[in-house]
């Protein structure tokens, strides 16, 4: 009998090179945007304001709806984000709006002392590695490949920066746990 081979997931967090600090707090700042509009959207369509009354409740408004609401508005502004970022940003915004049950959630400061670290997620297939670099969003960013990440086939996963500016980009993979490594990942003694 043919014996199936267990695939597990497991998530690579690589460093993004410097040099392309500036184009991901961009993209960052337009997730915030995003984030934000999600967060405005829902409050309003919850708390419907009635004149002499006060304010009653609304309708919950699922994922689906705010993205129909926000993708017109990425254009309009001119995001570099891609369409499917902005999806998996609402995506998460209705995710964590059920978890904590509230029709608001806290705003993304881009800047200040209360700002957000940065935080840009995206599905499979949105980041590949090309030619030693990852592709995503049409721009190619260069990373420390500690992981020899041509060996991996991507799924989704984000680019999160830490409280000293610098940039990783984090993404989960499958693997097969009893693989023979790469020539490149053996020790030789």
């Amino acid at each position: 009998m043919h014996e199936v081979e267990d695939t597990l997931v497991k998530t690579l967090q690589v460093r993004v090179r410097d040099r392309h600090a500036a184009l991901l707090s961009r993209m960052a700042f337009e997730v915030n945007q995003v984030w934000n509009l999600a967060n405005e959207a829902s409050y309003e369509a919850w708390h419907v304001p009635v004149p002499e009354v006060g304010y009653i409740q609304g309708v919950w408004r699922s994922a689906f709806d705010i993205q129909k609401d926000i993708l017109p508005i990425r254009k309009a502004r001119g995001f570099i984000l891609p369409s499917h970022t902005v999806q998996q940003v609402v995506a998460e915004h209705a995710a964590r709006r059920r978890q904590f049950k509230t029709s608001k959630l806290r705003w993304r400061a881009s800047s200040g002392s209360r700002r957000a670290l940065g935080w840009i997620p995206f599905k499979k297939g949105s980041a590949k590695w090309v030619n030693g670099q990852v592709r995503f969003a049409g721009h190619y960013f260069r990373v420390w490949d500690s992981y020899d990440l041509a060996d991996y086939e991507f799924r989704a996963g984000s680019f999160v920066q830490d409280a000293r500016g610098r940039w990783y980009f984090s993404v989960s993979v499958e693997y097969q746990p009893n693989a023979t490594p790469s020539r490149k990942a053996w020790i030789w003694g």
